[in-house]
């Protein structure tokens, strides 16, 4: 690939995951939002049927069903952006009839950027909903993220369709374009931080794992 074009897809890559990190951060803060207010809703709707307005009440459980079908379950990591991150791919996962499992605890404050951990998780949460539409029952992912010392430790496994052929240090994809490179983007961030990643194929599942410096 010509550096020219290399350096334009890495700008078009990073637009694209600060775009997406600003609109699930703002989904994040939206949520937040949410919890805050519940208690002021509890003793609006205790205060109306106390009264007995009944139609009131149900009026206003509708409009707040209505809201809260824009927003998902919050994930609770540590890390405000990762949390963000994790909210809206667990939901488009979800969404889909995937089940995901999250077990996670990192720190807020990492040494990479907030748009370097998008790539991260993001990209890679991409490749497993991907790999989970090619089978029919059955489809999950589990995710694992802890600190192991003063490194992000990263392991997730998803179901997939049938074992898929390497190409280098990475596997092919079904899907063409940007999804490839982005995977290698992933790479190519863990190993300027002094990280390394793993992935291994087999027939109907997929394992990714990354361990790197993370914090001073």
């Amino acid at each position: 690939m010509r550096k020219k074009t290399y350096l334009k897809l890495v700008e078009y890559h990073t637009e694209q995951s600060e775009r997406h990190l600003k609109e699930v951060r703002t989904i994040y803060m939206k949520m937040r939002g949410y919890k805050h207010d519940f208690h002021h809703h509890l003793q609006t709707l205790k205060g109306q049927l106390e009264t007995g307005e009944v139609d009131r009440a149900l009026a206003y459980i509708e409009a707040l069903d209505r809201e809260l079908r824009t927003v998902d379950t919050l994930l609770r990591t540590g890390n405000v952006s990762l949390d963000a991150i994790l909210s809206a791919k667990t939901a488009q996962a979800r969404a889909e009839g995937i089940e995901v499992s999250v077990r996670a605890c990192v720190p807020d404050t990492l040494t990479f950027s907030d748009v370097e951990l998008s790539i991260l998780a993001g990209n890679l949460l991409d490749n497993a909903i991907e790999a989970c539409r090619e089978v029919s029952d059955g489809r999950f992912i589990r995710i694992y993220m802890t600190m192991k010392g003063k490194m992000l430790y990263f392991s997730m496994l998803n179901s997939a369709g049938e074992k898929r052929r390497k190409r280098g240090s990475l596997f092919s994809s079904r899907k063409e374009g940007l999804h490839g490179f982005g995977l290698r983007r992933a790479q190519a961030i863990l190993e300027e931080h002094g990280g390394w990643c793993k992935f291994n194929s087999e027939d109907g599942a997929f394992s990714s794992e990354f361990l790197v410096p993370a914090v001073e």
